[in-house]
């Protein structure tokens, strides 16, 4: 038999994206590039243990947003906003994943299932949008790519809310000003890239997520297990 993809080399590994068997080489050619790989597949497990990451020099600093610094104190300053922040991320993944799983058989629906560059775009262009209210003043919202850019961001956003609640709650008053926003943003966008392989299909920043806040588990995170997660980029 052939392999499903390029219908020349024999077929040795059987694919879930395409639910066929195909080649070593074209697995490892189309892997997260054409083929929407699901984080469950073996291959792609092993290719992630074995994947280094990507140097700095690939990647584009004007993505980093290197002209924000970002100290290590305000990481363990700030670790429960940063916990809180990636915990809205994971909820709004796993949002994302439930409506890809309910339409698997509306190939239209499933094609709208996030991977990790739609998730960095929705967290550069919040960047975008609280660097300009920190430096001017002026708010203004970034243009999102789409709808479902747009639900992430806003699930970002209602954790923000909520945290500025529990602060007045418990101080009379919140703290949380918009530099430090900026700052947890910056840092949550250098971490996806540090997380993903830079494919166009990638989830592999999501997958850390879901590792990080298994399914059923409550956002109450003590200072211990904040500390502990809290994964510098």
């Amino acid at each position: 038999m052939s392999c499903s993809i390029c219908e020349i080399r024999k077929e040795k590994r059987f694919c879930p994206a395409v639910h066929g068997r195909i080649c070593p080489q074209c697995c490892g050619e189309q892997r997260e590039v054409t083929l929407d790989c699901p984080s469950e597949c073996p291959y792609l497990q092993q290719a992630r243990e074995h994947e280094k990451p990507r140097p700095a020099d690939q990647l584009d600093p004007a993505a980093l947003f290197l002209q924000v610094e970002v100290p290590d104190q305000f990481i363990y300053q700030h670790e429960h906003l940063l916990m809180g922040l990636s915990y809205a991320l994971s909820t709004a993944a796993r949002r994302d994943r439930s409506l890809s799983d309910r339409s698997l058989n509306d190939r239209s629906l499933n094609d709208r299932s996030l991977n990790d560059r739609d998730r960095i775009g929705a967290l550069s262009a919040m960047c975008t949008s609280y660097e300009r209210l920190v430096n001017s003043g002026l708010h203004y919202e970034q243009p999102f790519a789409g709808g479902a850019q747009h639900a992430v961001a806003a699930q970002v956003e209602e954790m923000l809310k909520q945290y500025r609640e529990a602060e007045r709650k418990h101080m009379g008053h919140s703290n949380l000003r918009d530099s430090d926003v900026l700052k947890a943003l910056v840092f949550l966008v250098r971490l996806a890239y540090g997380r993903t392989s830079g494919r166009p299909k990638s989830r592999a920043f999501v997958d850390f997520l879901f590792s990080q806040f298994p399914e059923k588990e409550s956002s109450v995170i003590t200072p211990q297990e904040a500390a502990s997660r809290i994964i510098v980029p």
